[in-house]
């Protein structure tokens, strides 16, 4: 992506590379010092990433564990701050271990700066992961 694409395009995007399981070029879409945030994370998850490397190494493995194949809903709003949107939609898929649904809603608050990702705060419901059982914890995956 370029500098001038705009945040809802890079942001469509990047969902694209995650369906197509492209963990590396979604983690390319990240400026250097970029942070990712999970203000509802449960105790022992993480709840900031800061810096491109933290990121990929807590994405590295997703695919292994949930295997996307839509996100439904997505909408995405446009703010006041420059550079800054909030999305609002569901991940669905499937648990690759379990072969279980994985369905999950989420709300993010994303700022691109210089056609990157530099802050990207995961409001999830980490409830709906752990009734079914399931700790990525351990496996920086949720």
């Amino acid at each position: 992506m370029v500098a001038t694409t705009s945040p809802t395009d890079l942001y469509r995007h990047s969902l694209r590379l995650l369906l197509d399981k492209n963990i590396p070029a979604w983690v390319d879409l990240w400026a250097e010092h970029g942070v990712m945030e999970f203000p509802f994370a449960p105790p022992g998850w993480p709840e900031r990433l800061e810096g491109r490397d933290a990121i990929a190494a807590y994405v590295r493995d997703y695919p292994d564990h949930i295997d996307l194949h839509d996100f439904p809903d997505l909408r995405i709003h446009q703010t006041t701050a420059p550079g800054t949107i909030v999305v609002e939609m569901r991940g669905v898929g499937r648990m690759v271990e379990t072969g279980d649904p994985f369905d999950m809603t989420y709300i993010a608050v994303v700022a691109v700066q210089g056609g990157r990702f530099t802050s990207y705060r995961d409001y999830w419901n980490p409830q709906s992961v752990q009734a079914s059982g399931l700790d990525f914890a351990g496996s920086g995956v949720r």
